[in-house]
């Protein structure tokens, strides 16, 4: 005998639809976790026991739909499973779309922190003064977020402390070129001029500074041969030599052999005044006089045939000058 159909859905069915609503349910509460903390494991667990128990449930109804041969009876069956099955599918789709809304909500406030924080680095580099540094994270702050006014401002802001900055060391730097051009010590305003090339090759007024302290020593060189030009003339024999001496630094070999000619004569000028003072200082018997032009020819005519009879006469000289003695002293 044939055994009746029974109206009801089997256990198991039953068993994966609770198990399918337990499921949901821990799918739901992962979603609100995941928004509070970023946690997903509880989310993950909660749709992977979805996807298993709708596996279940498909099984249940397919053992179901070959248990019934009568359709009415197995819509009966399928109905109230439809039903909870369209039921699972709108909270599928809540929690699909909070999901989405929860990582909408994130990004804008992640956006706005980042921003915040990008700001915050670029004053640090300012205050720093890394200029290219900060100048990079402009290049990002528009890139990434598209605020191109903003970083203009920020590039304004920039490039105004920048060249503030750049003034103010270049002309501490220059006053100290400029002191040592005036006292001649062109060896040390070189260095300077090399190590703020160094600093700031871009700038204009540093790119030529090298170029300005040789123009400026040039300068002072034509000076030097202009004034000794003059006292030559004016038979300066003694503002002539000073001049010369300060002069033969700047010569170059060629201009000294020029000069040579003339240097000579001004250095025969000054051994013959030499000796014309020397012999009027022991006529009048200023024997301690006498003594320093003596030495003075020596020293810086040590080769002439002046200094040669001056040497015989110092002893004696010395003597007289120590003695403090007063007749008259055949030369």
């Amino acid at each position: 005998m044939e055994r009746p159909i029974s109206s009801k859905p089997p256990s198991f069915l039953w068993i994966s639809i609770v198990a399918l609503a337990l499921a949901l349910g821990l799918a739901a509460w992962g979603v609100a976790i995941l928004q509070s903390n970023g946690q997903p494991v509880i989310f993950a667990a909660g749709a992977l026991g979805t996807i298993l128990s709708l596996v279940a449930l498909g099984i249940s109804l397919d053992a179901a739909m070959q248990r019934r041969t009568h359709s009415a009876t197995f819509t009966e069956l399928i109905n109230p499973v439809n039903e909870r099955l369209q039921h699972v599918s709108v909270l599928l789709n809540q929690v699909s779309e909070q999901q989405r809304i929860s990582e909408r909500t994130k990004a804008i406030a992640f956006r706005d922190k980042d921003r915040e924080a990008l700001r915050l680095a670029i004053r640090d580099e300012i205050n720093k003064r890394d200029w290219e540094g900060a100048l990079k994270l402009v290049d990002e702050i528009e890139a990434v977020f598209g605020y191109k006014q903003e970083a203009d401002r920020f590039r304004e802001e920039i490039f105004q402390q920048r060249d503030a900055e750049i003034r103010k060391v270049v002309d501490e730097r220059l006053a100290i070129i400029d002191k040592h051009c005036r006292a001649e010590h062109w060896s040390q305003a070189f260095r300077e001029a090399d190590s703020l090339m160094g600093m700031f090759p871009k700038d204009a007024q540093v790119s030529r500074l090298t170029q300005d302290i040789e123009t400026r020593r040039q300068d002072f060189k034509k000076q030097l041969r202009d004034s000794w030009q003059d006292a030559v003339g004016r038979h300066d024999v003694d503002g002539s030599i000073e001049i010369l001496k300060k002069l033969d630094l700047y010569l170059t070999p060629q201009e000294a052999t020029e000069l040579q000619d003339t240097v000579r004569q001004v250095f025969r000028d000054k051994l013959q005044l030499l000796g014309q003072q020397f012999t009027l200082a022991v006529k009048d018997h200023k024997w301690s006089e006498a003594v320093r032009l003596g030495e003075s020819i020596i020293r810086e005519f040590p080769n002439s045939r002046m200094a040669t009879e001056v040497r015989e006469k110092m002893d004696l000289l010395r003597q007289r000058a120590a003695e403090g003695a007063t007749p008259a002293m055949a030369v």
